[in-house]
């Protein structure tokens, strides 16, 4: 593959700046499709980034022989329905993270691209960013001592929106999500210590309801 055509799946809020204008800046990478629901929201952004191509549904981008690799930036909910799509149709794919609603669903993913010979990418680009190779190394070279425990915490305020029962968003709802902002935003630190120290021996966790919020924002 010489160079890499892009097309992207679901193009909303995370592709406008941190995920999608990057496709553009690399050599021999460039979109050249997007796919979203709404056909006039997909032509927008397809006329603010500069892309030829838009699409409203996804079969139409996946079978673009333009389109030679897929960036999944949908909720959890549809990444493997679209991945497995993409293996068949011969695409490489690059999903965003989590990778799938629950561990069952990720192992059909990565089962379909061993049997296709595709690759799968997952979203975890801090595994390349400078500063997070630089304490890598750090503590690889026994710069602040030997690891014996690592502690994780994840504190988040509700944001406003997640009291709206009529139109939650979807990373509070489990059957868009997978999990809710814990899913969604530990993962990335959660792959990042398997990047460092490997696959850990012990893992115990503790999760509270400190605000004793309502349970709508936890059952569908």
């Amino acid at each position: 593959m010489k160079k890499l055509r892009w097309g992207i799946i679901g193009c909303g809020n995370v592709t406008e700046v941190k995920s999608g204008p990057a496709f553009q800046k690399i050599p021999d990478s460039s979109i050249v499709a997007v796919m979203r629901r709404d056909a006039v929201k997909a032509a927008d952004y397809a006329k603010r980034h500069g892309i030829e191509k838009s699409y409203s549904i996804a079969e139409d981008l996946i079978h673009d022989s333009d389109v030679n690799a897929i960036y999944i930036a949908t909720p959890p909910d549809t990444h493997a329905y679209y991945t497995l799509m993409c293996l068949e149709a011969g695409k490489a794919v690059y999903v965003e993270k989590p990778m799938a609603i629950n561990a069952a669903e990720a192992v059909q993913m990565v089962e379909a691209s061993e049997k296709f010979k595709i690759p799968i990418f997952v979203a975890y680009y801090r595994r390349a960013l400078s500063g997070f190779l630089k304490v890598k190394e750090l503590i690889e070279n026994n710069a602040v001592g030997a690891i014996k425990e690592i502690n994780l915490q994840l504190h988040l305020i509700p944001r406003e929106e997640d009291f709206k029962p009529e139109e939650l968003p979807w990373r509070v709802r489990p059957e868009k999500s997978g999990g809710g902002y814990f899913f969604d935003l530990a993962s990335h630190q959660l792959d990042w210590l398997y990047f460092v120290f490997g696959s850990p021996k012990f893992i115990s966790s503790q999760v509270e309801n400190r605000a004793k919020l309502k349970a709508i924002l936890f059952v569908k």
